[in-house]
Parts: C-alpha cells; structure tokens; sequence
C-alpha cells in the first residue's frame, strides 16, 4: 500500500474548529481513495498552553492533548505524531516509529509548509506543498520572506485558480501553481432536513486572522475585516437573519457594533472551536454567506473556502465573494458569488425565496467537485502515485492548467 505522510497545523490551532477539519478532511481524503496514511504535526513548546490558555510542558498542554483526542476522533490513534520542535519528543508514534514510517513513504502533503522539521524532512524526498492562504504565499516568497516554507517540494498546489495566470496579478516567483480544490469526505457532512425551510445565512470568521496586510510593489491588500465592513448592512436590505460566530477583539467594538447595527447576530466562537461544535453549527444553518480576505479579492486569485465546501457538501447554499471562481466552478445555483452589495442583497433573496432548489444544487456541486477523487485529482496525476505500492516513481510531467513553461 502506497504511504502518505499529510502534515498540518492542528494542535496548534486547536480551538479553531474549521481549520482542523481542513487539516482532517486531506488525510481523510487520501485515506477513503485506499492510500496508508499517516499525520504529522510540530509545534515548539513555547506555543503549548493549559486550557487555561497558560505555558505548559509540551507532553501536558493543551494542544498535546487535542492532537490526541481529535487523531483518536478521526481514525489515526496510532497513525499520528505531534513533535516537539525542539527535541524530538513526539506524542503518538515514538520518535524512531515516526522516522522508519517516514523513510518508507511515498509522498508528504505538506499543507501551507507546515513540516519543517529537518530530522524527518530528510527521510521524505518526495515533497508537495499545498497552498491554502493564495497572496499571502506568494508575497511572501516573492519578498524573500522564509514564512511561505516553500522551499524543498518538487511540486506546488494552490486553492487559488487563478494564481500564475494573466487574470491575476500576484506573483509566482518562477513557482509553477498547480490548482486544487479542498476535499470533502461526503460522510462526515450528510444532507440532514431542517422540516422548518430557509433558517437564515451564517458563517464563521476571524476578523483579522493571523497574518498583518500583504503589501507587494507599493499595494497594500486589504482582509476579511475590510471586505465585511462593505456588506455590514446586508441583513436589513434582505429581509433575513444573518449570524456569525466571529473571533474579535476587543479593540474592534465599533466594527462589531456596525454589524449589529447593520442587522447581525454576533455567535460566540466558543461554539464552534471543536469539530463537533463547528459541525453542527454549519449543519443547523440555512445557508453560508460570506465575504473573503480582501487579497483574495483584490488579487482575483480563484481562492474558495473550505469552509464552503462544508456548508455545500451538507446541502446548505452558499452566497460567497467573487474572488475569480467563474470558470472552475458551476455558479448561479446552490452556490451564488457577488461583487457589491446589491448583487448580495439579490442572491440571498433569490436563496430565500427557492430554497428546496438551491439546496439540492449545493449538495450536487459537493459531489461533483469536491469528493476526494475528483478534487485531488490534480495531485494523484502530476505525483503519479494510486494506492497501491509501488516504487517511486519520478513526478509525472504533463500539461498543467497554470504556466506550463515553468513546470
């Protein structure tokens, strides 16, 4: 059987309860199409806490602890190792385990390079990265900046369509940028009836996330903060219910006081920073509606959210920001895209008002363009690997949907 090492930011983000089912649904993904696969995680010690949010020991902390519970939760409880960065402890497989399972593998699926440990990196020398922030990558490659973590894979794929293209601006850096969408395994998010019809659009959000504005060649983009100030009175000129379970500081009240004004409800986002609690929160909405970081946007990257593909794959619509998807995914449909905010008031009436319809059209478009084999298909062709072992082989040429001279 063919061995794929995934790595991926999990206990490090371990109250956030969609960027584990991001992490999740790729090993998942690969394990359903019949690949041996294995997950990875560093973290420093420095960033391990109690649950009380206090420095801890790394073996003790928090995050140890919900690396175990949510490998357990998933299907790897003796599949998995969190390692300390800086000595080699590990949680799960032992240090010696990880590394004999690493010289036997196939291929690591690095998301956003998060693997940088060079003791196991050593042992894998097939390498891909997959890009989940398009822009911020980019940038930060191009700016010299070691934050990307790019360096060291034979292969690059991107969520953002349209990076590498004449349609967006960003640059690439000499990198050829191969798209892919995020996979969804379909049985973890089924279809369940509401009985009561169209209970309002809600999403979940950080209102500034992680990273400082992207600035490149005198242009600084904006984020998710800038865009939703533009449709903060979105709710009153539909005529729905709008909620959002928002990560926001305290410093931000008045961005938080505009979208009440505008009509929102604000969700704690304690409800939805366990797999389970974020789960449920998508499955008892009516449908997603959602503005993206504004370089997504500004840029056209073609990015789409996995979180999208959540609300899709449990038959919920989704009323997303345009960042470029029209030609790579079906719109108009169970999945609408806007540019202002009349185009948003238009797509969540016309949800609203033939919402049995838009329904079954987000679960097909799940099923047609994000379970696991359509969606990684770009991946299994250019690494050349199926589930079965064989020896490795070099990465498959061929054409790409991006700058092919450069591949």
């Amino acid at each position: 059987m063919t061995t794929v090492l995934v790595a991926g930011a999990l206990a490090n983000k371990h109250r956030h309860g969609g960027s584990i089912w991001v992490r999740m649904s790729w090993a998942e993904a690969l394990r359903s199409l019949g690949f041996d696969v294995v997950f990875v995680e560093q973290i420093a010690e420095a960033d391990c806490v109690d649950g009380d949010g206090h420095p801890a020991a790394f073996a003790g902390s928090a995050n140890a602890a919900a690396f175990r519970s949510v490998c357990a939760a998933f299907g790897f409880d003796g599949r998995a190792a969190l390692i300390c960065s800086d000595d080699g402890r590990t949680v799960g497989l032992e240090p010696e385990e990880l590394l004999d399972r690493a010289a036997e593998a196939d291929l690591l699926v690095n998301i956003s390079g998060h693997l940088r440990w060079r003791p196991l990196l050593e042992r894998l020398p097939r390498r891909v990265f997959v890009d989940l922030d398009p822009g911020f990558t980019q940038i930060w490659h191009e700016s010299g900046s070691d934050a990307a973590g790019l360096d060291g894979h034979e292969l690059h794929f991107t969520v953002g369509a349209n990076i590498g293209t004449a349609h967006c601006p960003l640059p690439t850096a000499g990198v050829c940028w191969r798209p892919i969408r995020q996979p969804v395994v379909l049985d973890r998010w089924p279809v369940q009836e509401d009985g009561g019809g169209f209970g309002g659009f809600t999403t979940v959000a950080s209102w500034r996330g992680a990273f400082g504005r992207p600035a490149w060649r005198g242009r600084t983009y904006g984020l998710k903060v800038h865009e939703f100030r533009r449709f903060a009175r979105l709710p009153r000129l539909a005529g729905a219910p709008f909620a959002i379970a928002l990560d926001i500081h305290a410093a931000d009240a008045g961005d938080a006081d505009l979208l009440r004004g505008g009509g929102w409800t604000l969700v704690d986002p304690a409800l939805v920073s366990g797999v389970d609690g974020f789960r449920r929160f998508v499955q008892r909405s009516g449908a997603e509606f959602s503005a993206a970081q504004g370089v997504y946007v500004e840029t056209c990257s073609g990015w789409f959210s996995d979180r999208t593909v959540r609300y899709l794959a449990c038959g919920r619509p989704a009323l997303v920001q345009d960042t470029g998807q029209a030609g790579h995914l079906p719109l108009g449909e169970g999945l609408l895209s806007f540019r202002t905010l009349d185009e948003a008031r238009d797509g969540a009436r016309a949800i609203a008002e033939d919402y049995p319809r838009h329904r079954r059209a987000a679960r097909r478009i799940a099923e047609q363009w994000f379970t696991p084999r359509r969606a990684l298909a770009p991946l299994l062709e250019a690494t050349g690997l199926s589930p079965a072992h064989v020896p490795r082989p070099a990465f498959a040429g061929g054409p790409t949907p991006t700058k092919a001279e450069q591949c």
